[in-house]
């Protein structure tokens, strides 16, 4: 079609349709829509028609593009406009396309538009915006993950995470890539009535529209978590409707934790309550003796660690030990027997203090954190690294050992262990090698945990357990001078 025919088409009433191939397909309509403001087409004679949409009532419209003259002129478009206009394009709304052509139309003739708030094209078009990112949101916050195992190409169970998710608008594509860089060790799914999303850890692939009965109900990783919230849910601060809006009803039925806030929310003037109680308590006196303290720690749940299915562990050792070694946290080995450093790390221990000449059973071992932290993978408990607070909250405890054993020397196993002592976090090669003096008047000595050593190889773990041979022996020559007569 000449370039004079389109002009004259449009001056004659030709109305045109265009087709999107996708109903979040701004680049495509971006290009048509620059076309047709080269001819001069006005925003009444375009239908913009989305996959799926009534083109009946629009079967006498021309769906041939006009051609540009030649040159061609200019399409002005702020960085506002095609910034809430790439958005907007994503909402539901099924007029949307022809309100960003009415306004790339109107900025022709008046570049500013965009900064008349009180224009309703342009209050439209935020209102489409918001809603498109509140959207976004919600899928960043709601969508969960359930684990299911999947056979690979091989035959061998996989595990694979499916999440199922209800945007209100054409956001799924538009949030791949969020996904994929927050989970990218993972093999995951996300299943929705839009269309779905597949990562296997190297490729993102697009899959059409699900059904809900495509997801898994659930796994057992979920009763995990319904048990963290609740024991995070804070009473004190509860605001139903502040709640309400950032955690809309329409959500709740694809949320484990869900089930639950009914009864915590009934329940949250009596729990305000316990919380003061459970206040006032920090206040009170340690107990005064190691048995009173293992019988306190196996009722502790002060912190979500202890509300894990796992056992306390308790400090061993004399009651005027000169020597406190404190490390981490008990590991899946210590849990079941109720001791501590009876696992892997402890017999490795127990080989270089020997080594050194330090006797075990002149020594009071305990850790920093009581309870062992761990997630499920399959069958196993894997070891989880307790956080600065949760080591923070059971400083109480370690406190009270050290006030009933009295060591003349501490030595803390790695970084958790250094932080419970300190209060704050230290590097154990800036650390180590020298004493600290602690405010009871102990010295404090840092190195690295037994643990750390038997996940190294080779040449590394060669050369890190000279380092920690050399900090045993420094600490076996330091002890022999406080314990020596007279000292």
């Amino acid at each position: 079609m000449s370039s004079a025919r389109s002009l004259r088409n449009v001056k004659l009433g030709t109305y045109y349709v265009v087709q999107l191939p996708e109903p979040d397909d701004f680049d495509f309509w971006r290009e048509r829509a620059r076309i047709m403001v080269q001819c001069d087409v006005p925003p009444d004679r375009i239908a913009w028609i989305e996959p799926g949409g009534s083109g009946d009532l629009f079967a006498h419209g021309d769906r041939r593009l006009p051609v540009p003259a030649d040159p061609a002129r200019p399409v002005r478009a702020s960085r506002r406009f095609l910034a809430l206009a790439k958005n907007a394009a994503l909402h539901s709304d099924p007029d949307r396309w022809a309100l960003l052509y009415r306004l790339l139309w109107r900025h022709q003739n008046n570049g500013r538009i965009m900064e008349d708030k009180a224009d309703c094209d342009v209050a439209r078009l935020e209102a489409l915006d918001k809603a498109v990112r509140r959207d976004s949101h919600k899928m960043h916050a709601f969508v969960r993950f359930r684990m299911v195992e999947v056979d690979d190409a091989a035959g061998t169970p996989q595990e694979h995470y499916v999440a199922w998710f209800e945007p209100e608008h054409h956001i799924v594509r538009a949030n791949a890539g969020f996904f994929m860089r927050r989970f990218a060790n993972m093999r995951w799914s996300i299943l929705t009535p839009r269309g779905s999303l597949h990562w296997d850890g190297e490729v993102m692939r697009e899959g059409p529209p699900a059904l809900r009965a495509d997801a898994p109900a659930g796994d057992p990783v979920e009763d995990l978590w319904r048990r963290y919230y609740a024991s995070i849910f804070n009473p004190a601060r509860l605001k139903v409707g502040a709640m309400l809006k950032e955690m809309p009803r329409r959500y709740w039925k694809n949320l484990p934790e869900a089930a639950l806030i009914p009864e915590l929310v009934a329940g949250a003037q009596g729990r305000e309550a316990q919380m003061v109680e459970a206040g006032a308590l920090a206040f009170e006196a340690r107990p005064d003796s190691l048995e009173e303290i293992g019988k306190a720690i196996h009722a502790c749940r002060k912190c979500p660690i202890g509300l894990l299915d796992n056992t306390a562990v308790m400090g061993e050792g004399p009651r005027d030990a000169p020597l406190m070694i404190v490390g981490e946290q008990p590991g899946d080995k210590e849990d079941l027997a109720g001791r501590p450093f009876v696992g892997p790390a402890g017999q490795l221990l127990d080989l270089h203090l020997e080594k050194a000449g330090i006797p075990r059973d002149r020594t009071y071992v305990t850790n920093a954190v009581k309870h062992f932290k761990y997630v499920h993978r399959g069958k196993f408990r894997l070891h989880q690294s307790p956080a600065a607070k949760e080591i923070d909250t059971c400083r109480w405890w370690l406190e009270g050992e050290r006030a009933l054993v009295r060591p003349r020397l501490v030595l803390a196993l790695g970084a958790s262990a250094a932080r419970a002592l300190l209060g704050k976090t230290v590097s154990i090669s800036r650390a180590r090698g020298r004493p600290q003096p602690l405010d009871d008047g102990s010295e404090l000595w840092v190195t690295a945990h037994p643990s750390y050593l038997l996940r190294l190889e080779g040449e590394a773990r060669e050369a890190q357990t000279r380092l920690f041979d050399a900090d045993l022996s420094a600490v076996r020559a330091r002890l022999e001078e406080l314990c020596a007569p007279g000292s």
